[in-house]
């Protein structure tokens, strides 16, 4: 049985009321995402949609309204909210996860701790409405994947909480890092992805790049608030279920064998950045006993261009050799799991149905047994183990 999958285009970026609006148009009843939010809310918030045209395209915009709040809630303020709302469950594991996301990255750029920054935007009321309204759209369309493009981040200067800020934001930037998150500029000069847009993305999207084979059975537009010139401001979500084809892409190959080895990491990472689904180096042996890698990458056509102008501007390569494979991806998705000291993302994997593979994000292993003191293999069997058996419970 195919699995039901979403996609979002994000050529003119994505906020939080954008991903509201998007879900709505998609058809999941504005109720739902009322009830969750009415479930965490410590003031009445009410969600309203009303259909709207950006560049002569109709779309949906979500309004948040009474956010008149003035008090500045804390990263802790948030997940207590979160903990003692009756929400299901999953959503609750999807906005706690976004918040902490968000809180991360706002502490890194501030140079603090989660427990010791005072959130504006995050912790107002509007961006809790945005994230358990937008949790719950998810959790109600039972995507097995998401995907998304490449974000739009914009350009210039945004006025915020802590002053003039270049765009994008800096949490923007620290959230897509951290995530490995492809994105550019676009072509206007203003602010396209806001901070609660990049964390609902990070932590929803289980896959970036064009959109897989699918059979579409609802497309959905969600507005921003500003009209754009010669472009529709709008989040575009497509949902339906897979469609069984693998997914054709293709495989660039280049042999180097003069090139500082202290370069490669940098040079993965740039081609990740640039749309590669994967990246890898074959150590070899050439004519004359010269060792040397092979630089393979994996790559959808409409990145191709950007990878293999990476590969020649950041490596000695002076030629490439391509050919087409297909690729055929399990359905993923993203739990959290609660350890002494912090949570650990982790990356569950299903086949027909049933989970066949369940990974703990290294990154956070190694985070939580830094901060914990704990040695590296303990944490990730500890959190291995819990996974397992969050699985096995459910």
């Amino acid at each position: 049985m195919n699995e039901r999958i979403g996609w979002l285009d994000c050529a003119s970026g994505a906020s939080g009321d954008m991903m509201l609006g998007a879900l709505v148009d998609a058809g999941v009843p504005l109720a739902v995402m009322q009830a969750a939010v009415d479930a965490v809310a410590p003031e009445p918030v009410r969600l309203s949609a009303e259909p709207v045209r950006r560049n002569e395209l109709a779309a949906t915009h979500v309004r948040v309204d009474g956010t008149e709040s003035h008090h500045h809630r804390t990263w802790t303020d948030i997940a207590k909210l979160l903990a003692s709302a009756p929400l299901d469950e999953a959503v609750r594991e999807r906005a706690h996860a976004t918040f902490l996301a968000l809180a991360e990255a706002e502490a890194k750029v501030h140079g603090t701790t989660t427990d010791r920054i005072h959130f504006h935007e995050v912790g107002a009321l509007d961006a809790i409405a945005d994230v358990v309204g937008a949790c719950a759209g998810f959790v109600h369309l039972g995507l097995a994947e998401l995907h998304a493009s490449p974000v739009a981040v914009g350009s210039g200067f945004v006025r915020a909480a802590h002053g003039r800020l270049p765009v994008p934001v800096p949490a923007v930037v620290e959230l897509f890092a951290a995530a490995g998150v492809p994105s550019y500029a676009g072509d206007v000069a203003m602010e396209l992805c806001t901070p609660t847009g990049a964390a609902l993305l990070v932590s929803h999207v289980t896959a970036w790049g064009a959109q897989p084979p699918m059979v579409v059975s609802a497309q959905g537009f969600g507005a921003g608030t500003k009209e754009l010139e010669g472009r529709a401001n709008a989040l575009r979500l497509l949902v339906g279920t897979a469609s069984g084809a693998a997914a054709s892409e293709l495989v660039l190959e280049t042999n180097v064998d003069d090139l500082d080895p202290r370069i490669w990491p940098a040079v993965l990472a740039r081609l990740l950045a640039a749309g590669a689904a994967d990246a890898w180096l074959t150590p070899i042996l050439m004519k004359k006993g010269r060792p040397a890698h092979t630089l393979s990458v994996l790559v959808a056509a409409p990145y191709a261009d950007a990878v293999r102008r990476v590969i020649f501007t950041e490596t000695s390569s002076i030629g490439l050799r391509s050919y087409s494979v297909t690729k055929e991806p399990l359905a993923r998705s993203m739990r959290s799991v609660r350890l002494a000291g912090g949570e650990v993302r982790v990356k569950v994997a299903s086949y027909d149905g049933a989970v066949v593979n369940v990974q703990p994000e290294y990154d956070d292993v190694l985070a939580l047994a830094e901060a914990t003191g704990q040695p590296v293999k303990s944490v990730l069997a500890e959190a291995s183990r819990l996974a397992a058996q969050e699985i096995d419970e459910h």
